[in-house]
């Protein structure tokens, strides 16, 4: 009658058999439950040690016979309560460890101009703030210019927001990109400058060779790494470059 519940709460078949046999027998020895419950007597021991180890069964003497009763079934409902307080005691660290193997980190390369574009998607997709590094307004490259329109575009219209610093060249060579991309911005001190670049939003970040102010190189690589645990660190390391340049 009740051998599935029981089962569906943890108890193996020859347990919720003899758990339910005991029940209806009250005490009763080894060898009444097993012709009750329909056990092989030698499995009724086992399964009798692990009823009184869930506090489900107990053993009793009646003049100087050892039988077996059933305890009462309220303690089903302290095992479940058991059950769940040991499951919320290491959710925490499950979730984590789902989490890291959840987020498939990868790493790989966009190469020529429709990689870039590629990279431009990527933006769109994350629809995350873009933290630029060491920015070069290579954006005004002409062969961009036409679906750089939708783009920014697009990106508006997500609320993607942009935090560029920008070389030191930048405000000399490439001024228009400023009101291109609009405040804030920030510059990295002269003597910091070099043909590299990294832009960081949600899971990503993408890193740029060779590439100078005003234009990307005849034939652009970025290298690209997804990992949010990653992109977080840069995130923080961005903060401290942005608090310490200078806003003009």
């Amino acid at each position: 009658m009740y051998e599935e519940l029981l089962r569906e709460l943890g108890l193996s078949p020859n347990e919720a058999k003899v758990y339910e046999a005991l029940l209806e027998t009250g005490e009763a020895s080894v060898q009444t439950i097993s012709l009750k419950s329909k056990v092989h007597r030698r499995n009724v021991y086992d399964s009798l040690a692990k009823l009184s180890e869930k506090g489900l069964a107990n053993e009793v003497f009646v003049k100087g016979e050892k039988r077996f009763k059933a305890m009462n079934p309220q303690r089903l409902l302290e095992l479940l309560k058991e059950r769940e307080e040991k499951v919320n005691k290491v959710l925490p660290e499950m979730k984590s460890r789902y989490e890291l193997v959840e987020e498939q980190e990868e790493a790989y390369f966009y190469r020529g101009i429709e990689g870039f574009k590629n990279y431009l998607q990527s933006i769109l997709e994350s629809k995350e703030t873009v933290y630029f590094i060491g920015a070069k307004a290579f954006w005004l490259d002409p062969r961009l210019q036409h679906y750089l329109r939708r783009f920014d575009k697009e990106r508006r219209k997500l609320g993607i927001k942009f935090k560029h610093i920008f070389d030191y060249e930048v405000k000399e060579q490439t001024p228009e990109i400023l009101k291109l991309v609009g405040k804030p911005y920030r510059f990295l001190p002269k003597k910091y400058s070099s043909p590299t670049a990294v832009d960081v939003f949600g899971d990503y970040v993408v890193t740029f060779v060779g590439v100078e102010p005003g234009a990307l190189s005849k034939d652009p690589i970025q290298f690209v790494l997804k990992s949010r645990r990653l992109a977080d660190g840069y995130r923080k390391y961005f903060q401290f470059m942005w608090d310490n340049c200078a806003e003009d």
